[in-house]
């Protein structure tokens, strides 16, 4: 217990620092400023989909409705192909929080890992598709963001939303990384010690099939590295476990075609293999010590030595994530905008059930597209529910079409 309150205790300035940033963008980033340079299926479009992904705070699953109503904005498969592999990947938030407990080398290389792996399957997939016309840029009638305080904004995406979505997934991941440590004995992976291909291939294993959060990710990764697996193969975990899971390979395969998804998946593996094996290569020649900030940021276990200034920092983080998670299920739940900022007030002309929406990332992509559809004057979405109140005059299979164009469907 001892050992899990201090690694919360060294992650949690930097996740409060991490998560302002993210609101800070969200605020005050244009929605489909870059919208009109995805277009083309061109490796440039890959570069610009690759920059535009590697800072947003999108999760394994907030990304894929995200990529998929850029594509129906009119990006390319080749500039969609690169965001859905960056962006989950890498966000200003898991950036902090890599090098809080992983130290500048992880920090540093991750996000270069995430930014050549994305240029790689931008590259596949422009190959692939060389001869694709460029598709034409429909940006939204509804895309800005209206009235409101924008620092009020920000604080309430980034510690009402955002906490919201992932808290769950990070909370998740530090009691895995907890029990690891308590649990799995300290030579549960003498076997993988310096065998990169053999730790490597038992994080694929894990990894693929299954959702990690980029941020709840890190600190499991840590104690599998503690416990005997090869710094590649944490990298492998970080790069290769956000990326993909289950659910997004179905959405891909069903809206890119199945070509896509084999490139998607290709890129992934080869790009997180390839930088494993040269994470271990310097590990192992004495070049890089990449367990050295890991063990100073997450191997003591005394809590006695944190800073009081880190204790204030994660009993914030407790009351943040409480009334993120837990209050809502009360019928409560704290707000930095006003009540009258926070949906619209209208009177609903059709109600109708989304399925497979799980984070904020979902909710506004959902109601991004019910928004496009002629007709639609304004959406109300609950996302505990899965409700949808439209108002407008529209044809329900017209939102049906909408819906499923980007990976949901509509009961």
């Amino acid at each position: 217990m001892e050992e899990l309150i201090h690694l919360i205790n060294g992650m949690s300035p930097y996740l409060l620092l991490g998560f302002l940033l993210a609101g800070i963008m969200h605020a005050f980033l244009p929605a489909n400023y870059f919208n009109q340079y995805l277009s083309a299926p061109t490796f440039r479009s890959s570069v610009y989909a690759t920059l535009f992904g590697i800072p947003l705070p999108l999760c394994s699953c907030g990304v894929i409705p995200t990529a998929m109503s850029l594509h129906k904005e009119g990006a390319s498969k080749t500039a969609v192909t690169s965001f859905l592999i960056a962006t989950p990947q890498t966000g200003v938030d898991s950036i902090i929080a890599t090098y809080s407990l992983m130290g500048w080398p992880f920090a540093i290389v991750r996000p270069i890992a995430a930014i050549v792996t994305a240029l790689f399957g931008g590259f596949l997939s422009s190959i692939a598709d060389n001869g694709a016309q460029t598709q034409t840029f429909q940006p939204s009638q509804h895309a800005g963001v209206k009235g409101g305080n924008k620092i009020e904004m920000a604080l309430e995406y980034a510690y009402v939303e955002m906490m919201g979505d992932i808290g769950k997934w990070l909370m998740l991941g530090l009691v895995v990384a907890g029990l690891i440590g308590v649990l799995v004995p300290n030579d549960a992976f003498a076997i993988f010690q310096n065998n990169t291909a053999a730790s490597m291939l038992l994080v694929l294993c894990i990894s693929i099939p299954m959702y990690m959060c980029a941020t709840g990710s890190i600190p499991i990764a840590v104690m599998l590295i503690m416990k005997g697996l090869t710094p590649g193969a944490g990298l492998v975990l970080l790069m290769a476990g956000p990326a993909c899971n289950i659910a997004s390979m179905l959405v891909v395969k069903k809206v890119l075609g199945t070509k896509t998804l084999f490139i998607y998946l290709a890129a992934i593996v080869m790009g997180a293999v390839s930088f494993g094996i040269l994470i271990d290569y310097l590990q192992f020649n004495g070049v890089v010590n990449f367990t050295s900030g890991l063990t100073a940021a997450g191997g003591a276990c005394c809590t006695t030595n944190d800073p009081v200034f880190a204790w204030l920092c994660t009993a914030l983080l407790a009351l943040l994530l409480l009334n993120a998670l837990l209050l809502p299920k009360l019928g409560k739940k704290f707000h930095f905008l006003a009540p009258q900022q926070q949906e619209v007030a209208t009177t609903a002309q059709k109600v109708i059930h989304i399925t497979g929406m799980s984070c904020v990332h979902c909710k506004a992509a959902a109601e991004k597209a019910l928004l496009r559809v002629n007709g639609v004057e304004a959406v109300t979405i609950n996302l505990e529910s899965g409700e949808a109140k439209i108002v407008g005059s529209v044809q329900e299979e017209d939102l049906k079409k909408a819906l499923e164009a980007i990976g949901f469907g509509m009961e």
